[in-house]
């Protein structure tokens, strides 16, 4: 046991402090985890987005809540039944929302269907609405 130099009459285990701090780190470091969720694609690819910003599909909503029993939640990883390029605009589409949510009525929100290719329009259209996104 030592005396704490800045508060007089004070003692400080040091194995308990180290103990705490490491706690208190982990602590941390899971927080930065559970920021970030992974969508992975039927053909190998994953993709990062915040936790936020996924929060903006139902299912995923549903499928990563804390409260749920699923193993995405318990593994912040999603796997996707799509195609990465499907996933991909998933992905954009959820930040694309998460950024104009709260816009104001008059600010000018650009079309998203400019960036949907029409090679994936009917899959995409399936995705999103499984996704409830």
């Amino acid at each position: 046991m030592s005396k704490c130099p800045r508060l007089p009459g004070t003692l400080i285990l040091a194995d308990e402090f180290i103990l705490l701090s490491a706690v208190q780190h982990q602590a941390d470091e899971d927080e930065k985890m559970n920021e970030w969720v992974r969508l992975t694609s039927t053909d190998g690819y994953e993709f990062l987005v915040k936790r936020k910003v996924a929060m903006g599909s139902g299912t995923l909503r549903n499928s990563l809540s804390a409260d749920s029993s699923f193993s995405e939640a318990l593994s912040n990883t999603s796997h996707t039944n799509e195609r990465a390029i499907i996933v991909e605009k998933l992905c954009e589409y959820l930040s694309y929302k998460s950024l104009y949510e709260s816009a104001k009525k008059n600010e000018e929100i650009p079309d998203f269907q400019e960036r949907v290719y029409p090679e994936i329009s009917l899959e995409l259209l399936v995705a999103a609405d499984y996704y409830d996104a």
